[in-house]
């Protein structure tokens, strides 16, 4: 089970990332989880990272169910750090409950999570900024020299995110890099779950943001242990599926279970095709010869269309949910970009 709770949003600040009044236009994520031993190098980094910033900056740091003193170093940090901001879960629920989490309470029109065990460097904050003022809305790291174990990790990295750009058409190199840059507008439409803070790429291009990447510097590992392994990759594939059927299918699901339905139906009439034809030149013709599988024939026709019918009957529920869904909470199956010559008109 994930984090899901959502706080009242403070009052939207311009989508180009503008501040509005005395909020910050800056806001960092970062996730925390059992990182005592990376925390002073922690603060001593975005202490140097932040003082080159001209705009105000606040980080959003989230205690994801820490067990080790990692809270109590944060509280301590905080009281000379006006601009650190810190969120405590009860217990461990994920990373991205935890940028999930940070996103919720945080104040700015431009976020930028990064992980807290340093591999991420704030000195790149500002060449990703740089690259949302050239006019994109998402900017994404690459970690092209990539310090992490070959076959453990980037391995089976490269292999996601070949996979997650074939599958969704956005083709950017790191997906798993949580430094990233983006603009407000574009996460708020989206609850996370899972491991779905790797995808909001993803969304966001579907929604019609420009998305871009740039090459990042990583770190190896100074202190403490990673939280992912081997098992993770399961983790993402099972999302990917989930994120592919969200983006293509969510709001017309007949058309996901329809299609295989429909030829899982046309197979099973082929295979029952097959079985009478056979019968009729046997029984019915008295032509000689021997049926060719009848039984197998004749249950392949049977187990065919039956499971094509479950599949055309999963879609039209998927249909009646769809549209409650929608109906119930007044949302809308667009995403409007911009109004004119409308006296109340709302920026997206």
């Amino acid at each position: 089970m994930c984090y899901t709770a959502r706080v009242p949003p403070a009052p939207s600040p311009d989508p180009q990332g503008k501040p509005d009044g005395d909020r910050p236009a800056i806001s960092l994520v970062i996730p925390i989880y059992n990182e005592e031993e990376s925390l002073p190098a922690l603060f001593t980094a975005l202490d140097a990272a932040l003082h080159t910033l001209p705009q105000p900056v606040e980080a959003v740091l989230v205690d994801d169910g820490s067990r080790d003193r990692s809270f109590a170093m944060l509280r301590d940090a905080a009281v000379t750090r006006p601009w650190m901001r810190l969120v405590r879960f009860r217990r461990n629920f994920g990373q991205t409950a935890g940028i999930a989490a940070g996103i919720d309470h945080s104040r700015a029109p431009i976020i930028v999570p990064l992980d807290a065990d340093l591999q991420n460097d704030p000195a790149d904050i500002p060449r990703l900024l740089a690259r949302l003022d050239e006019g994109f809305d998402v900017v994404s790291g690459w970690r092209r020299d990539r310090k992490d174990k070959a076959v453990t990790r980037r391995l089976p990295s490269m292999i996601a995110n070949w996979l997650i750009g074939r599958v969704s058409g956005v083709r950017i190199h790191d997906y798993g890099c949580t430094l990233k840059a983006y603009r407000r507008w574009v996460l708020e439409p989206y609850g996370l779950y899972g491991e779905m803070h790797r995808f909001i790429p993803i969304y966001a291009s579907w929604a019609g943001a420009r998305v871009t990447e740039m090459v990042v510097t990583h770190h190896p590992r100074r202190a403490g242990q990673s939280k992912y392994g081997l098992g993770r990759v399961f983790k993402v594939l099972l999302d990917l599926l989930t994120v592919t059927f969200l983006g293509g299918y969510s709001t017309k699901p007949i058309y996901f279970f329809g299609n295989p339905g429909l030829l899982l139906c046309a197979g099973g009439v082929a295979s029952a095709g097959v079985w009478l034809a056979q019968f009729v030149r046997v029984h019915v013709m008295g032509v000689p010869g021997e049926w060719v599988q009848p039984v197998t024939l004749l249950l392949l026709a049977v187990f065919l269309f039956s499971i094509g019918v479950q599949l055309l009957l999963m879609g039209l529920l998927g249909e009646v949910l769809i549209r409650t869904y929608h109906e119930s909470q007044g949302k809308k199956t667009y995403l409007v970009g911009e109004l004119v010559n409308f006296d109340d008109a709302a920026k997206p």
